[in-house]
């Protein structure tokens, strides 16, 4: 289907100049490069052209059966105008609240593509500024750690996306490469069949951007992400489905999703799942991955008030070098964040509407605690790590049915496993330079190999399991 698009619209061209633009235009180009859209959408679809330069732009918003066309050499570069991106119903974060618009957005649209060796701007430490402050310590996120509010600080301080697509289907990005977003670089949300191929993203490009992600899969199915390149300062790939009562509330997964042959650089994870959790995360294969330097690498996330199941997840032939922590399970990551409490001196303030939407509480409670099953590593391997594998599940509902084929992880700490059963390895090896195995605590069923040391994981379990009962 989109390769019959792509071959409907080679035949109708809307170049930006025929609409009152011109390239290295000191006012801002975005009236005349939306009538270029409307002008393509009117007629039934078509491609909106530019010359070679930079087009200053505040918020574009496609249209169905219309291409962008970047070419190499074109610059869309936003405008450092908060006013030039209008609220939108959108999710942020997981949950639904108004949030700027995006540079470029896709909303509510069918039959989509933006292509092109081209690349779009965001002008982020525009934004980044009001976060981190202009001498990087004194913005709004010190004031909100200051009052207990780290959880709100990221909802308050709006900033502003690279390209956003949202409620949309068949929608396709190829070739061009985004720089510096003011937030999220590269956005689905609510979306169906959507193809992400050969983006490059440099998210930190004159600066260090907070909650610069890559790509973010948020509440959508049926989605392909190939022979991208994604340096970020947050999570290169991410997949999410919504927080807490509202996430539960919409209850949509992320789900039939394909993340193959790409490169991932700086970042805080080369692919995570999480930690918005509650609409569920299921059916991904992760394949012919390389990470290089991230902090993470496959990193599953939550919280105990987010709930949700993470469920066949499949990751094969993927490498990590310099990754800190090759293989987490973190359910309860990150509390200041993922774990909303209203200071008593604020009980009777006003405060913002989403505030109210992040403090409400789930209830019962057990339907807040997430649950990670049927996961399978096979053909990975990692060097120049820090601690090789971390699991953190819960009682009431363990880590379960998890796979490793053919697994090497050389780091300097082996790692901890707790509250997790029926893990299998097959030529599965934790090099730890301390000398230590992996721990297991409150594990069952466990069927894990001898390691590089030779003793057995679960003889091991066995000991530290004596020696916290004696320690307690």
């Amino acid at each position: 289907m989109l390769a019959l698009l792509c071959a409907d619209l080679q035949g109708a061209s809307f170049d930006v100049l025929q609409y009152g633009t011109q390239p290295e235009a000191a006012a801002p180009c975005t009236a005349a490069i939306q009538h270029a859209i409307d002008a393509a959408a009117r007629a039934g679809g078509g491609r909106v052209t530019f010359p070679k330069g930079t087009f200053l732009t505040g918020a574009l918003f496609l249209k169905s059966n219309v291409e962008l066309r970047l070419d190499e050499g074109v610059v869309l570069r936003a405008v450092r105008d908060d006013s030039a991106y209008p609220a939108i119903r959108s999710r942020i974060a997981g949950i639904e609240m108004d949030w700027p618009a995006a540079v470029i957005n896709v909303y509510g649209q069918t039959n989509v593509i933006v292509s092109g060796r081209g690349t779009l701007d965001g002008s982020g430490d525009f934004w980044w500024k009001k976060f981190w402050g202009d001498d990087g310590k004194h913005g709004l996120l010190k004031e909100y750690e200051s009052r207990g509010l780290r959880w709100a600080a990221d909802y308050d301080c709006q900033r502003v996306r690279a390209l956003l697509i949202y409620d949309s289907q068949n929608v396709t990005v190829s070739g061009i490469t985004i720089e510096r977003s003011g937030f999220w670089s590269l956005t689905a949300t609510y979306s169906e069949q959507v193809t992400i191929d050969g983006v490059i993203i440099r998210a930190n490009v004159g600066g260090h951007g907070p909650s610069s992600d890559g790509i973010d899969l948020d509440s959508s199915r049926d989605v392909l992400v190939e022979n991208c390149d994604i340096d970020a300062n947050d999570d290169d790939i991410c997949l999410k489905a919504g927080r807490d009562a509202d996430g539960l509330r919409v209850n949509r997964p992320t789900e039939n999703v394909v993340i193959r042959d790409c490169v991932t650089r700086s970042g805080y994870g080369m692919v995570t799942l999480g930690s918005e959790t509650s609409g569920g995360i299921r059916n991904v294969e992760v394949s012919h991955l390389r990470a290089i330097g991230t902090k993470y690498g496959v990193h599953f996330k939550s919280a105990k008030i987010r709930g949700g199941v993470i469920e066949n997840i499949s990751v094969h032939d993927v490498t990590m070098e310099n990754v800190e922590r090759p293989l987490a399970f973190e359910l309860n990551w990150y509390p200041n964040y993922s774990v909303p409490t209203l200071p008593a001196e604020l009980a009777h303030t006003q405060h913002p509407a989403h505030w109210d939407v992040l403090l409400q509480a789930v209830t019962p409670p057990e339907r807040g605690i997430p649950e990670v099953r049927n996961v399978s590593f096979a053909t990975v391997t990692a060097t120049g790590a820090k601690l090789a594998l971390v699991a953190e599940g819960y009682p009431e509902k363990p880590i379960h049915d998890v796979t490793f084929t053919n697994v090497s992880v050389a780091a300097q700490s082996a790692g901890k496993i707790s509250y997790a059963s029926a893990w299998k390895g097959k030529n599965f090896a934790v090099h730890a330079t301390d000398g230590k195995p992996l721990v297991l605590v409150n594990c069952q069923a466990m069927d894990l190999p001898g390691h590089a040391n030779g003793l057995p994981a679960q003889a091991h379990a066995a000991t530290q399991a004596r020696l916290e009962t004696a320690n307690h």
